[in-house]
Formats: C-alpha cells, structure tokens, sequence
C-alpha cells in the first residue's frame, strides 16, 4: 500500500468532531487503547516538548514506550515511534490494509466519512498494542474532548500552556478553548499544570467535577537557573543540576511538567532512577523546535505558528543570540493569525524579514500578502521563493543567524 497517496484520500479535521469513528475502530480491534497506560497532554504550546521529555526519561528508565505526536514534518512514520524507534513503512502498511476494510465499512453507514486523523490515530493505537507498551505518551492534536486521542483513559492527564489557536473549532475566547483542552480530565486519575490566569480555575472545576487529583505546580520552585549554548542547567524540588537538551526558558518550564509527571509514577510505584532523568533531559531531541540545523552559517529551525510560540521565538533567539543580527524566512498557513505573528516577529527592528509562500500555495499565505503586512512594522521586507530564501541567505548572510520560521519542513535539510 502507497501510504502517503492513501491517506491523501482523507480530509485533515472536522468543525464538528465526535469520537463516534474512533470508539468504532477501537471495537473492531478488540479495543488496544485498553491494553497500555496513557500519559495524555494537551496544550496549545509545549505539550510535544514534554512528550519528548517523558518520553526519553522512560525509555532510559528501561520501560518499552510509544510515543504519538502530530505534525510530522517529513513522513507520517514520525508521528509513531516505539522506544524511539519510527514505525516502519511494512508496519503501517500491514495495520492499514486491515484498517481500511474498517473505514470503508464506517463510510458506507455512516453520514460524517472518517478524517486522517482518525485513521492516522486509530493505526499508532493499534500499533502500541501490538507492541505491548508499557506507557503511551499521547499528544491531542486539537482541543481534547472530542480529540481522537481522548478514546484513551490517561492515568495522568497534563495541560501545558493554552493560548488562542484553532478558534475555528476550539472556540473564540481562552476560557472556551480551555474548556475544550480540559475534556482529557478522566475520573480518579491525575491531573498536572502550572498555573496559568483565566485556565487554573476551570482546570479546577474540571477536575473536582471527575474526583481527579490536580498537581498545580509553580514556576518559581525552579532554582539556580543557568544557560550555555548547550545545556539549560535547573535546581527542581530535589533535583540538582539537572540539564535539559532544549533551548528557551519555556523549556525549563515544561522540563518542570515533566519531573513533576515523573514523580507521580514514581509515587505510584514505578521505578524510574536518577541516572534515567538526567539522561533522558540531557538527550532530549524535539525536531522544529529552535532546532540548530546547521553551524556555519547558523541556520534555526523552528515550527512557531501562533501568538504564543512566536513570543517564546523572539524571547529565545534574544537570550542566545543578543548582539548578532537576525535574517528571518517566514512562510505561515492560511489557517493561522498571521498578522499577530508578524506583528511580534518584526519587533526586531534590526531584522532582515523574507517572505516565502512556502512550498504549498493552497495551505500558505501569499509572499505579497505577507509582505504587505510586515509594512506596517519594517522596511526590512523582501520576499522570494522557500528554496531560493534559504539559498541566499546562507550565501549573503554568513555571520548572521537565519531563522526559518514555517509550521512543516517539507524541505531537503540545508546543506
């Protein structure tokens, strides 16, 4: 089977979702989202860095895990891994022979047709039991009570840092789409965030409302603080000199999430040593984000597409690299508040801003629109194709640092 061409087939969401093909695929398969303990996060920024994090401190605590996270930036395979380890183009093609009876069965039955990320979702499930995963650590793609995820009973529920994104469908205000975010809140589990305004309370709520335990850390009990270009170095409770493998304070927060997550496992009884934490926080690798993809020049990768994740970009690239001048790519989808985001991203009034459709017309906002809007803030504008953006910049800006800025990296590496 062509996997690529087969799940083209599908349309990506729905405005209205439901779990309704889930729960159909799940009992067709004799029910594998029942088979492994979950560790279920959701979030408009962090949530798949402390995916990452959870997930290297247990498999170097020795367990077997499977890890699901959304987008892939390459192929699907990245979006299902074991111990690390993607699945294979056999593996999911095997699954999806078998799963496809299932999705034409539900089509011809049913009025709303199944989505990609449902039968995406409905595979890695299929997959981890299949595997017999000790933990799944489990990324929504949207929201959370009507998430494709959510057919999952997590033992700990985690809500990293909600912000406005998805509004066509999570809702229009932080309260709705916290609301949303809060459906992956199960009964007599656990529950883990740091305290946000406007969300803590209906976190909360939620959670009396479900006799779930809520852990509401504080961002001041991280100590000794210190940052090179290699590690971020954090005191945290009892851990000491703890070094984290990612880049920008809002990683030492989610960092915090992750130990806090840890130690509830421990509490329940899991064994999970020292040497484990360090190692998996000091290896930790999240792809796109403020990702060094190459030295000389130095070119930054990173996947900020909201009013979030472009805040933590400028702060970032500001703590790393205060005194070097700044060349930006940007391309960003149409489905995204791409004027907020320019408007934060041109507050580097020294900057070198270059447009790019991207690589996919239909998905991106045009260059000239793009542009146009970034007038407003800059005359440092210019726009150019994706390729030819990166190839010029590496050749007329050598000591500067290059920011590629776009959600999927549809693109050879640079070179």
């Amino acid at each position: 089977m062509d996997i690529e061409e087969y799940l083209k087939k599908f349309d990506a969401v729905t405005k209205d979702p439901t779990l309704d093909a889930m729960e159909y695929f799940m009992k067709e398969f004799d029910n594998p989202h029942k088979k492994t303990k979950f560790i279920h996060i959701a979030g408009t920024n962090g949530k798949g860095s402390v995916c990452e994090m959870i997930n290297n401190i247990l498999v170097n605590a020795g367990y077997t895990v499977g890890k699901y996270i959304s987008p892939h930036l390459i192929k699907y395979n990245e979006r299902i891994t074991v111990n690390n380890k993607e699945i294979t183009d056999k593996e999911m093609s095997d699954i999806l022979e078998k799963l496809a009876k299932k999705v034409d069965e539900y089509n011809e039955t049913h009025n709303i047709p199944v989505k990609e990320f449902e039968v995406v979702t409905s595979l890695a499930l299929i997959y981890f039991a299949e595997k017999n995963c000790d933990f799944v650590v489990l990324e929504t793609g949207m929201g959370g009570t009507d998430d494709c995820t959510n057919i999952a009973d997590g033992m700990i529920s985690i809500i990293t840092d909600i912000g406005l994104d998805h509004m066509d469908i999570l809702g229009k205000t932080i309260e709705e789409i916290t609301d949303k975010k809060a459906g992956i809140i199960k009964k007599n589990n656990d529950t883990i965030m740091y305290y946000q305004e406007k969300v803590t309370d209906i976190i909360e709520e939620k959670c009396k409302k479900e006799n779930n335990t809520l852990h509401l850390i504080n961002k001041e009990d991280i100590k000794n603080y210190f940052f090179d270009e290699n590690y971020q170095t954090i005191d945290y409770k009892g851990y000491k000199n703890i070094k984290i493998n990612l880049k920008g304070r809002c990683q030492i927060y989610n960092a915090e999430i992750a130990l806090e997550c840890i130690d509830l496992l421990k509490q329940k009884g899991y064994k999970i040593g020292n040497e484990a934490i360090e190692t998996g926080l000091s290896t930790v690798i999240h792809k796109a984000r403020f990702e060094m993809i190459k030295q000389n020049p130095k070119i930054i990768y990173d996947g900020g597409h909201n009013e979030n994740a472009a805040k933590n970009l400028v702060t970032t690239i500001n703590q790393y690299y205060p005194e070097k001048k700044k060349v930006y790519i940007i391309s960003l989808l149409k489905t995204k508040d791409y004027r907020t985001v320019i408007k934060i991203l041109t507050q580097d009034k020294n900057g070198v801003f270059i447009f790019t459709t991207g690589n996919d017309a239909n998905r991106y906002v045009d260059k000239e629109v793009l542009c146009n809007e970034a007038k407003k803030y800059t005359n440092n504008v210019y726009k150019e194709e994706l390729l030819d953006a990166i190839k010029s910049a590496q050749n007329k800006y050598k000591n500067e640092i290059i920011m590629i800025v776009r959600k999927f990296l549809y693109i050879q590496r640079c070179n």
